[in-house]
């Protein structure tokens, strides 16, 4: 049976002394969950509430909400914001250190527009190791070479003294397939690149299910 109650596990074993004696690799995945929540509820111990988050998290922690977790019996909305903000510091703190090696690996940045019921276009900002600087949302709508304006794209990037960049934009239909527009933009995208001194790496496409990559199919 696990000790849920702090107050039953001895003072070396309790999270945050764990924590500071030991360091948070010692620590459970619960534990971790039980810091950063501070204490439970009338009823609830922290450790349990943990468990209970941790259950809410699954396997894909990135498409968890604070209404998901606000729901949780003893949580309530301060708890469940602190959690998903912890994750999405976690998150934004993993991708300043990993490069963009393949199309998969810029897919976390893009998580949260894989399912929107717009098009966005994205910029990810890379330095000469293809590591992000920045991710920022260009456009929201109709995608065409109009809306979706080379000095637009390019203006932080320059800023940003970014090396390249990786274009990105979510096809609401759920279609993995570039259209005439999605080629003609992306030519002309490389093009202003190349006269600017910053390559582009790659255009994806992103859908709830899938992704592809432009590169991979030979259009860059």
């Amino acid at each position: 049976m696990r000790a849920d109650r702090i107050r039953d596990l001895a003072a070396i074993d309790r999270p945050r002394e764990k924590l500071s004696l030991r360091g948070a690799e010692s620590l459970s995945d619960p534990e971790l969950v039980a810091v950063l929540l501070g204490s439970g509820t009338k009823g609830i111990p922290v450790l349990e509430l943990a468990h209970r988050v941790l259950e809410a998290l699954g396997d894909r922690p990135e498409r968890v909400d604070v209404a998901t977790l606000a729901g949780i019996a003893g949580m309530g909305r301060a708890k469940a914001c602190q959690i998903v903000a912890s994750l999405e510091f976690a998150r934004r703190c993993w991708r300043r250190r990993a490069p963009i090696r393949a199309a998969a690996d810029a897919l976390p940045y893009l998580q949260s527009i894989r399912a929107k019921p717009q098009e966005y276009f994205v910029c990810l900002s890379l330095t000469g190791a293809h590591e992000v600087i920045e991710t920022r949302v260009v456009t929201v709508g109709l995608l065409d070479s109009n809306q979706v304006h080379p000095r637009e794209v390019f203006a932080d990037p320059i800023s940003d003294r970014a090396a390249c960049v990786l274009l990105a934009h979510n096809h609401p239909s759920g279609t993995l397939e570039a259209s005439p527009e999605d080629l003609a933009l992306t030519r002309r995208l490389v093009k202003a690149g190349d006269l600017l001194g910053i390559r582009v790496l790659d255009h994806l496409i992103v859908t709830r299910g899938g992704h592809l990559s432009l590169k991979d199919r030979g259009y860059l």
